[in-house]
C-alpha cells in the first residue's frame, strides 16, 4: 500500500504501481493517483512497460510521447537511454502520466544528474494531481528522489529531509552512494550546479570509474569544445555567447585557438597533497615540497570534446591543439602530480607554458 508522505505525494514499490497501472477510472485507483515516477533499472522499466502493454488498448495508444508537455528540465534529458515521458491510458476515462528513469540501486549510479528532473516532475505533479515515487521495492531509489525533492521544496538539510520520510515510511534507507550525492545536492544549494567544483569532482570521478570499468567513454559524456564556433541563432547558443564573453579563455600559444574556459577548470589547493578520488588513490610524492614557495606550473581541466585520445579510450597521452597539433600538455586517467606536490586524479593537464589567458 502506498505511503503518504506529504499531501499529493506516496511512496511505494514496484507492485503497488503495477495495480494502479491496472485500474480503469480514476475512481477506483487508490488515492486518486495521477501520476507516477518509476525509478527503476533499464531492464525493468522495459519490462514493465511490455506487460503493462499487454492487457489494455494498443501499444501506438499506450504510451505516446508528449514532448511540448514535458518540463523544460526534462528535454534536454530525453532520450531513449535517459527518460520516458509517456500518457498511460489505463481506461477509456482514466489517463495516467508517467516518467520513467533508468536508475540501478547501486552505490556507483549516476542519481544526481536525474535529480532536477525528478523533483521537478514531483512538483509539477502535486499541482495537477497525485504523484507516486516507487522503484522495485520502495527502499532506495524512490527514497532518494523524495529526500532531494523535501530538501529542495522545505529547505531541509539532508539529515532532516530524511528524518522527516522516516517518519511517513520507517523503512526507506537510500544506499550510502546515493547518500553521498544527496549531499553533495544539499552543498550546491538544492540545486544541480554543473559550474560548481562539487559537481566538476563528481563528474570526474563518474568517467574515470567508467573508464577503469573497461566501459568506453562516449563523446557526449566529454564537455563542448570551446574552439568551435557558437551557435547563435537560436536562444541556448545566445545565451552560451554570452556566458563565453565573461569567461577567460586559454589559448594554445601557437596558433591562438581556445582549448579550455575559465568553467572548465578544476581547482585545487596547492600542496593539499592527496586529492584523489577513492577508486585509485596515490601518495602525493615529495616531502621536501613547500607549496607556499611553489606556484603551479599547470592548470587542469575537465575531459573536452578536442582531446581525440581521451575520446578514443587511451589511459595517458599527449594533450596537443586540435588545429596546430602543438603539445600542450598531458593527461592521465590515474592521476598526474602537480609541481605544487597535490595529486590530482583523474587529470587533464595544460602547461601554463603553452597557453596564454585572455577574453574570449
Amino acid at each position: 500500500m502506498p505511503h503518504l508522505i506529504r499531501e499529493n505525494l506516496f511512496i511505494s514499490n514496484i507492485v503497488d504501481a503495477a495495480e494502479i497501472l491496472q485500474t480503469t477510472t480514476t475512481t477506483t485507483v487508490p488515492h486518486n493517483i495521477t501520476h507516477i515516477l518509476s525509478v527503476l533499472s533499464s531492464a525493468s522499466i522495459s519490462f514493465f512497460s511490455e506487460w503493462r502493454s499487454s492487457f489494455s488498448v494498443s501499444v501506438k495508444e499506450i504510451s505516446k510521447l508528449h514532448v511540448s508537455d514535458v518540463p523544460t528540465a526534462a528535454k534536454s534529458a530525453l532520450s531513449p537511454d535517459k527518460l520516458l515521458y509517456s500518457l498511460e491510458y489505463a481506461g477509456e476515462d482514466f489517463k495516467l502520466v508517467r516518467m520513467a528513469v533508468p536508475l540501478r540501486d547501486t552505490e556507483s549510479e549516476n542519481l544526481l544528474d536525474y535529480l532536477q528532473v525528478c523533483v521537478d516532475f514531483i512538483e509539477r505533479s502535486r499541482k495537477e494531481g497525485s504523484v507516486l515515487v516507487h522503484c522495485f521495492a520502495g527502499v532506495s531509489r524512490s527514497a532518494a528522489v523524495i529526500t532531494a525533492y523535501l530538501m529542495k521544496s522545505e529547505n531541509l538539510s539532508l539529515e532532516d529531509a530524511l528524518a522527516s520520510l522516516k517518519q511517513s515510511c520507517e523503512f526507506v534507507c537510500p544506499n550510502d552512494g546515493f547518500l553521498e550525492q544527496l549531499k553533495m545536492f544539499e552543498e550546491m544549494g538544492f540545486k544541480v550546479d554543473q559550474s560548481s567544483l562539487v559537481y566538476k569532482r563528481f563528474r570526474l570521478k563518474i568517467l574515470g570509474e567508467n573508464h577503469f570499468s573497461g566501459s568506453r567513454i562516449d563523446s557526449s559524456k566529454l564537455g563542448a569544445d570551446p574552439g568551435m564556433p557558437v551557435e547563435t541563432s537560436s536562444e541556448v547558443g545566445e545565451a552560451t555567447k554570452v556566458e563565453n564573453n565573461r569567461s577567460p579563455a586559454y589559448r594554445c600559444k601557437k596558433c591562438r585557438r581556445i582549448v579550455a574556459l575559465q568553467e572548465h577548470v578544476v581547482d585545487h589547493i596547492p600542496g593539499e597533497g592527496e586529492t584523489s578520488f577513492g577508486w585509485h588513490k596515490r601518495k602525493s610524492g615529495n616531502p621536501f615540497n613547500k607549496s607556499n614557495e611553489s606556484e603551479c606550473s599547470s592548470i587542469f581541466i575537465e575531459p573536452l570534446r578536442w582531446m581525440k585520445d581521451v575520446e578514443e579510450g587511451a589511459l595517458e597521452g599527449k594533450l596537443s591543439c586540435a588545429h596546430c597539433d602543438a603539445r600542450l600538455g598531458y593527461f592521465n586517467w590515474a592521476g598526474i602530480q602537480c609541481s605544487c606536490g597535490s595529486w590530482i586524479t583523474p587529470a587533464f593537464q595544460l602547461h601554463k607554458s603553452r597557453v596564454d589567458i585572455s577574453p574570449v
